[in-house]
């Protein structure tokens, strides 16, 4: 391990040898790309210092073993035994350290949120998650923006598309990729019958025109007239936009805007998100056929997590993951989860290396 942490070290000195060159500031790709990867390398370089220090000082206690004074060999022994123990805690830390890091974690990200089987239960529910995940935004102090929504009456959600701005924003939110499924009584249900519900969470890294190359002969761009409350402008103007990929069939929409140039640009940015992550859920479908990811955030046919309000329990079926703190979760509360989720991915991906 060693070896390994020397080599990264000469890497790490590369980076900031790089960085410390005021020509970088001129390529602002590269300075991006390196600051990210020094970001990376940061922790580990104060793990490695550690490490070697800790090294150092075992070697130190074994030359003592090795010699002649019986009382210091005595006092060197205890303290060497709780030294190796450190060293394996130290060294399992380092492993997690050490796995490559997906490019796309720091990025903004785009979170779409649409009702499932439920009827205006399932709406409800789709406006509870989307209440959760702009709670948990607040509490990270990011920042967020709607896209595009579709409501229904009594505060329902039929789809919401939203934009996440924050350090790490996609890395922490795309576990939450896949089917969502409420257990509850509806407000409407006079007899106390629990129903269950389902809404589907969409999680795309925020893609920039360098990840995702489109051919404006690619789109297909059609304007129409926008429906829904808005006042008279929405309703006598054409400014809702519809984009067409015609290579992969995505389509999307947005009219909520009065600028019929700020409902383009919105759109084209979920159009871009939604091409990168079908790259990556392309990529995770051949990793798949090598391997089988116990948190997986390709497939999104997969019920991941059960929100059961009679038992105030929110499983999350990846992991076994179960919490009796729904109330919580649902305002926001999301720390202990997401870290459940990455821990359990990153003890896969540690089989893998």
């Amino acid at each position: 391990m060693l070896k390994k942490l020397e080599e990264i070290k000469t890497r790490y000195d590369m980076v900031i040898e790089k960085l410390s060159d005021p020509a970088i500031f001129q390529d602002n790709e590269k300075f991006k790309s390196l600051s990210r990867e020094r970001k990376h390398l940061e922790p580990i370089m104060a793990a490695y210092k550690d490490y070697k220090a800790l090294l150092e000082h075992i070697e130190d206690d074994e030359s003592v073993l090795r010699g002649r004074d019986e009382e210091l060999k005595e006092l060197v022994r205890d303290e060497l035994d709780e030294l190796k123990e450190q060293r394996e805690r130290m060294e399992e830390h380092i492993k997690f350290l050490l796995i490559p890091p997906d490019p796309n974690d720091d990025k903004n990200t785009i979170v779409e949120i649409r009702a499932g089987t439920g009827g205006d239960e399932a709406a409800l529910f789709a406006y509870d998650l989307y209440r959760m995940y702009l709670r948990y935004a607040e509490r990270r102090n990011w920042k967020c923006e709607e896209l595009s929504a579709s409501l229904i009456g009594g505060g329902g959600i039929k789809e919401i598309a939203i934009q996440i701005k924050g350090d790490g924003a996609y890395g922490e939110l795309k576990y939450e990729s896949g089917v969502h499924r409420v257990q509850r009584v509806p407000a409407t249900e006079s007899s106390g019958r629990i129903h269950t519900s389902a809404a589907t969470v969409a999680v795309l890294p925020e893609a920039e025109e360098v990840d995702v190359e489109i051919n404006d002969t690619d789109l297909r761009i059609d304007t129409y007239r926008a429906s829904g409350a808005g006042g008279q402008h929405v309703n006598k103007t054409d400014s809702a936009i519809r984009v067409t990929h015609i290579p992969s069939g995505l389509v999307v929409a947005c009219q909520d805007e009065r600028s019929q140039h700020k409902n383009k640009e919105k759109a084209l940015k979920i159009l871009y998100s939604r091409l990168l992550q079908h790259s990556i859920d392309e990529q995770t479908a051949k990793m798949a056929a090598e391997r089988r990811s116990q948190v997986s955030t390709g497939d999104r046919s997969a019920k991941i997590r059960t929100y059961n309000f009679p038992q105030t329990r929110v499983t999350d079926h990846r992991i076994n993951y179960t919490s009796h703190q729904l109330y919580a979760i649902l305002d926001g509360d999301l720390f202990e989860l997401i870290e459940a989720l990455k821990l359990a991915d990153n003890i896969e991906k540690l089989k893998n290396l």
